[in-house]
């Protein structure tokens, strides 16, 4: 059946009136919402930040779907295809243990200094130079992630319509266009909520019609041993030792590369997500924001890495030089397991998954760009409605340019390792300057320029050298005719030497200059509060299952035990 399917078109769906009935559906209430949100747009902050009026739950919720975009679906189940279970690594060290750090220490900074964006908190702590630097390479970033959402769910419409790549492109991008300018920042969370579950309910179905299949989770052990990952596909630490063996590459770039540099880079200072936490209504709220969302992060593995397992099994030549990109196995799994009605539940679920995530880098976008780069250098002192107009229209813009880079995404087989490269050379440095600059008060303002610069040309230098280092393919040996670079722990590597390059400029200039006075850092520094902050101990008391708290060494303990058992 599979084999008849892929000669044919590998990735046409076949969907019926049901199917289509659905999407038409979930599309209607995408657009509803957008309409909705949009009565509660007045000013630019309520277009930009919700108004800063909505609760944890929406927020938490949002915050987790906002992640949950075609880096999450596409990119974790091609990985769980290349390189195994050890993929898991990117949930329990790479996402879990970062997200309780943001919502515990670093979000009484954000939102006690009523910062409206990332960028906007460098401007405070450093100069104008490390904010304008730091607000350009953001939106580079985000318009080139939007890019990858887009190409994905561009896959999703050319399987289910037969569309060429480029068409689908634009059209997907019209979706997307069409609910965040209608119902700006508010308009997207509502339906990152609602494409949450609908998500859910899409992979849910593939996991278990899938596990049937191959025999269950012992059957599929079984198989997965006569695939290129062998015996090491089910071990998330065996093999990463040095020299290593792991898929995955060795411990000092897991464990430092991806779970402290990209983790913590990526979750406390990518202000995509950072700004479904400013959107809460009080600090509470903002806090609770990534704990809540820490707790379905901790089993979404068991929905993306598995499935890809699953199509390295059931799909011919998965990956290989001669084979389908490891991209596809979420759509060909659908095609092959999914009866209609509920492949139309799947294919809603992976559009949502895709406009989640666009709309989170769009929005970020549009933020930065009006907050902080045109309010802040190009035209100051205009009116609000003028910020919300412009707001509107940088929208459309960073839609546009994300069209253009969807086409840089598809030049990626697996585009984890293209979303993990973006992320050393844009969010490794700067948390190396974010975490000087909120626990030392002698960092000096130039030094938060310098050593983003630095660490941003280490990322790429190092990104080029590694191709040329025996270290960093299979076996140890530079063998092209049949082996290529590790990718994902190129990247890991290259985050550290990003990291650390940005720490030691910092460092060196710092000593150089003069630090700012303590007047100027109030709120922004542990250590130096706020004078004219709320006073935390006259806040409300929360239900005692609410505690941020008890929520983030909650995520800890389960996040522990899982790791533990899948050792």
């Amino acid at each position: 059946m599979l084999l008849a399917v892929l000669a044919a078109n590998p990735l046409r769906l076949n969907l019926n009136v049901l199917d289509f009935a659905i999407l038409i559906v979930y599309f209607a209430l995408v657009i509803a919402i957008g309409i909705l949100a949009r009565r509660a747009i007045a000013t630019s902050e309520d277009f930009l930040l919700a108004g800063r009026s909505l609760p944890a739950w929406i927020t938490g919720l949002a915050f987790i779907s906002a992640n949950l975009g075609a880096i999450e679906i596409l990119g974790m189940a091609a990985n769980g295809a290349q390189y195994g279970w050890s993929t898991v690594h990117f949930y329990w060290i790479g996402a879990v243990p970062a997200m309780v750090f943001l919502g515990l220490v670093m979000m009484p900074f954000y939102y006690g200094s009523r910062v409206r964006s990332v960028p906007e908190y460098l401007r405070r702590r450093f100069n104008a130079s490390t904010h304008l630097f730091n607000a350009l390479t953001f939106a580079v970033s985000t318009v080139l992630i939007a890019g990858v959402n887009l190409y994905a769910l561009a896959i999703i419409l050319e399987a289910l319509l037969g569309w060429p790549l480029w068409v689908s492109i634009i059209v997907a991008a019209g979706f997307v266009l069409a609910y965040i300018t209608l119902g700006g920042l508010s308009g997207a969370i509502y339906n990152e909520v609602l494409q949450f579950f609908v998500i859910l309910a899409g992979l849910i179905p593939i996991v278990i019609i899938g596990l049937a299949h191959v025999g269950g989770w012992a059957g599929l052990q079984a198989a997965v041993l006569h695939t290129p990952l062998g015996q090491n596909a089910f071990h998330s630490w065996k093999g990463t030792g040095i020299p290593w063996s792991n898929p995955l590459g060795d411990w000092i770039g897991i464990v430092f590369g991806l779970g402290f540099v990209l983790s913590f880079g990526y979750w406390t200072t990518n202000f995509a997500e950072v700004q479904r936490a400013l959107s809460a209504k009080d600090l509470s709220a903002g806090r609770r924001t990534p704990l809540i969302g820490a707790y379905p992060k901790i089993f979404i593995p068991f929905l993306t890495i598995i499935p890809g397992l699953i199509a390295l099994v059931v799909v011919p030549n998965l990956g290989g030089t001669e084979g389908l990109p490891y991209n596809d196995a979420i759509p060909l799994l659908m095609n092959q397991f999914l009866p209609n009605g509920v492949l139309g539940v799947a294919m809603a679920g992976l559009i949502a998954a895709f406009m989640a995530g666009m709309a989170a880098n769009v929005s970020a976008f549009n933020t930065v760009f009006t907050y902080d780069i045109w309010q802040a250098y190009i035209r100051r002192g205009r009116s609000d409605l003028y910020y919300l107009r412009v707001g509107q229209i940088v929208t459309i813009a960073g839609v546009l340019v994300g069209i253009l880079t969807a086409f840089i995404a598809a030049g990626y087989s697996n585009i984890m390792n293209y979303i993990q490269l973006l992320f050393s050379f844009f969010n490794a440095p700067l948390f190396a300057t974010f975490i000087l600059a909120m626990f030392w008060k002698r960092v000096s303002p130039m030094a938060g320029i310098f050593g983003l610069a630095a660490g941003t040309i280490a990322a790429g230098v190092f990104h080029y050298v590694a191709f040329n280092l025996p270290y960093f393919y299979p076996g140890g040996h530079i063998d092209l005719a049949h082996a290529t670079i590790n990718a994902q722990m190129q990247n890991f590597y290259g985050a550290i030497a990003a990291f650390v390059a940005d720490l030691v400029v910092t460092v060196i200039v710092t000593f150089l200059g003069k630090p700012k006075p303590l007047s100027e850092l109030a709120g922004l520094v542990w250590g130096v509060p706020d004078p004219n902050a709320p006073d935390p101990s006259k806040a409300p008391k929360l239900p005692w299952w609410e505690s941020p708290s008890l929520l983030g060494w909650g995520a800890l303990g389960i996040t522990l035990l899982l790791s533990l058992i899948f050792l």
